[in-house]
């Protein structure tokens, strides 16, 4: 896998693990699609630690950043320290072991462009390729309905009240990368320099 594709699948996923991270509560239905999507539109600001579980089977950690509409920042620990970012449309790559400017591509192109759109719709035709109950998790597959050819996203939540707990990206080639994530703290007033690719890419003098 090149170091771009490994970093793509790495932008948001996990889910190899079934739901591993979940609370553990009696079974429940599941939740309705209209119901997740009024909960995704709800969801302007939001950050919280995440465990990263990549295809290759390596583990990494960090703080995420969401900015609804269009806009994310995934922040690497140490000993990665690398920045993954999206905001103007791009995606933006910061590897950290590198001097070279950052590798940018639409966000249109990732899974990640549907839980970021300004009105988030589950309920749109050929969407949604999975729509299932498990345990105490209710796991949406979600796919670009014009371009399935980029890969899907897979949700998961529970209920009572509503919240998504992570996601896995699977790409075109059929990899996947698993974001975990932790308790969010929603509604914070997050800088829009946090997701500002040409900012950063000066800040770090590339």
């Amino acid at each position: 896998m090149t170091r771009r594709r490994f970093l793509e699948t790495s932008i948001l996923a996990l889910a190899a693990f079934g739901v591993t991270g979940l609370p553990t509560v009696a079974r429940a239905e599941i939740l309705p699609l209209d119901e997740l999507s009024r909960y995704l539109n709800s969801l302007t600001t939001a950050e919280a630690d995440f465990t990263q579980v990549n295809s290759d089977g390596t583990i990494a950690t960090g703080k995420l950043y969401i900015r609804r509409p269009g806009r994310v920042r995934f922040e690497y620990a140490p000993p990665d320290r690398s920045l993954v970012m999206a905001g103007g449309g791009q995606v933006a790559i910061f590897d950290a072991k590198s001097n070279q400017p950052p590798e940018q591509y639409p966000l249109s192109r990732t899974p990640l462009s549907i839980i970021l759109a300004e009105d988030v719709d589950l309920s749109r035709a050929r969407m949604i390729v999975g729509h299932t109950e498990d345990g105490n998790a209710t796991r949406v597959r979600a796919q670009d309905p014009d371009h399935p050819e980029y890969g899907s996203i897979e949700l998961v939540f529970t209920g009572a009240p509503t919240e998504l707990r992570q996601w896995v990206i699977r790409d075109d080639l059929g990899s996947e990368t698993t974001v975990i994530l932790g308790e969010m703290k929603k509604g914070a007033d997050l800088a829009s320099s946090l997701f500002n690719i040409p900012l950063e890419t000066r800040r770090r003098g590339r």
